[in-house]
């Protein structure tokens, strides 16, 4: 029998293999971070695997997909749920790109702390906002409804086998191994020829919506290796010759913790493919829609924490526009370094990032009774914090790299009003809630103050969280 962490961890492994096939640059992609992770493996020893073991750092991938429907997230949430992955976080990349990019995303990811343990495989999944009138018309709208309604992403066998998986936690070995092949299959380029006139119409409002909504299947969009350098990273792609965006996504690199997530891609290439003509000829042309992302994940920030992150961003950008000569980095990093924590502990102190707590084994006995606040019983070394990895994303990043990958701005009506979305609706389009990823790093926080009260004999562990200066317990 394959458990669902077995299936999870083969998919991750077959898509990355079938990634690296259709897009060699990817592959190259691989190697760099895993050469990276070393060196800085080597450089620093234990403190390099603070954030997760080394293990885990190079066998993490995340993916991004894109659908058209409620239907087809609601199917592809199936597949999905087969493999231990739940709905996390709700991103609207209509407001945070300024090109047009008119989806909504969730990301599908396991929420066990075990299960991230074993294998943290995330998917990034985008669905296409049709009823948006400031992107589609009427008469659009109504014609990218019907070609969507018509197409057929995941075969019923697929969901059906899902399904078994969901229910029963497990297949068996022939079982897994069919649904192994038809949801790789699913998530592959299609050689289909694209008509190219609907193509172009809907390239023309946007290039996201016509990878979506332009073809009759839906493939990766971009595999994510992690490294432990992404400056690093960078740098030696760019000496190999492989183009990247112009930026890093995300935090600037400073000398404290590092906090949430850094993202950069190397740029969509023009791949080949069939193209059909009005007048049914079918042409070779190219379109670019694919990419290779790499990330570097630090810690999870509380909801003050991730209020203060917005703070600072908008500080760069007022700083950034008046054109002073500086770059868009050394300004951030100047800000950051005036404005947050430059220790994990302060950090934590602030209430700024998530941690767990662990009583120290081998703390010398002196006949003290431990204290009651959290704070004390770090300081006085009964305890230790461990930073939470932040398992999420943030749309604006998200919609940075998908900006920076786009073929043109696209078009966007600013005199309609958006259409309303939010995790509730999303929630409800895919029929299992969009779980809140704050609650769930609070929840990894408080199990292990749990476990801290028992083991040290405090009682009640709400004792703990009235220390309100210390370890996020304000969020």
């Amino acid at each position: 029998m394959i458990s669902q962490w077995q299936l999870r961890a083969a998919f991750a492994t077959r898509l990355s293999e079938m990634y690296g096939r259709e897009v060699p640059a990817y592959t190259t992609l691989v190697d760099v971070s895993r050469e990276v992770n070393e060196d800085v493996l080597r450089a620093r020893g234990a403190d390099a695997e603070r954030l997760g073991s080394i293990g885990r750092v190079t066998a993490e991938r995340h993916g991004a997909i894109r659908v058209g429907t409620p239907r087809e997230m609601q199917q592809v949430a199936r597949v999905f749920a087969a493999l231990g992955m739940h709905p996390v976080g709700f991103y609207d990349l209509r407001e945070a790109a300024a090109s047009a990019v008119p989806v909504v995303s969730t990301a599908f990811r396991p929420v066990d702390r075990d299960e991230l343990a074993r294998n943290p495989f995330r998917v990034f999944t985008s669905m296409l906002t049709p009823a948006d009138p400031r992107f589609f018309d009427a008469d659009l709208r109504s014609r990218l409804e019907t070609f969507l309604a018509g197409r057929e992403l995941f075969p019923p066998e697929l969901l059906a086998l899902a399904d078994r998986a969901t229910r029963e936690r497990e297949l068996p070995a022939d079982a897994a191994e069919r649904f192994l092949q038809l949801a790789v299959q699913s998530f592959e380029l299609s050689t289909e020829p694209v008509d190219a006139a609907w193509y172009e119409t809907l390239e023309r409002v946007s290039a996201v919506a016509a990878d979506i909504g332009g073809v009759r299947s839906t493939h990766i969009n971009h595999l994510t290796p992690r490294v432990l350098d992404i400056d690093e990273l960078y740098r030696r792609m760019t000496e190999r010759g492989i183009e990247m965006i112009d930026a890093i996504q995300g935090p600037p690199a400073w000398h404290g913790p590092d906090v949430l997530l850094r993202q950069t891609s190397f740029r969509a290439l023009a791949e080949k493919r069939a193209m059909r003509t009005p007048d049914g000829t079918v042409r070779t042309g190219a379109l670019r829609v694919r990419f290779g992302e790499v990330e570097a994940r630090g810690i999870a920030l509380t909801r003050e924490g991730r209020a203060r992150y917005d703070e600072l961003l908008g500080r760069v950008d007022q700083q950034a526009a008046q054109g002073t000569g500086e770059s868009r980095a050394d300004i951030a990093r100047a800000v950051w370094e005036r404005h947050m924590p430059a220790g994990e502990e302060q950090l934590a102190a602030e209430g700024l990032g998530y941690f767990t707590y662990h009583v120290v084994p081998d703390r010398p006995r002196d006949g003290s009774r431990p204290p009651s606040g959290l704070g004390e019983l770090v300081r006085q070394g009964w305890v230790h914090a461990r930073p939470i990895v932040y398992e999420d994303f943030l749309p604006r990043s998200a919609a940075g790299i998908f900006q920076s990958n786009l073929t043109g701005e696209g078009t966007r009506n600013t005199t309609q009003e958006a259409t309303a979305y939010d995790a509730d609706r999303l929630s409800g389009a895919i029929e299992r809630e969009v779980l809140d990823p704050f609650t769930l790093y609070a929840r990894q926080r408080d199990d292990s103050l749990a476990r801290v009260a028992d083991a040290l004999g405090l009682g009640d562990v709400r004792g703990l969280g009235d220390d309100r200066e210390f370890g996020g317990l304000r969020s």
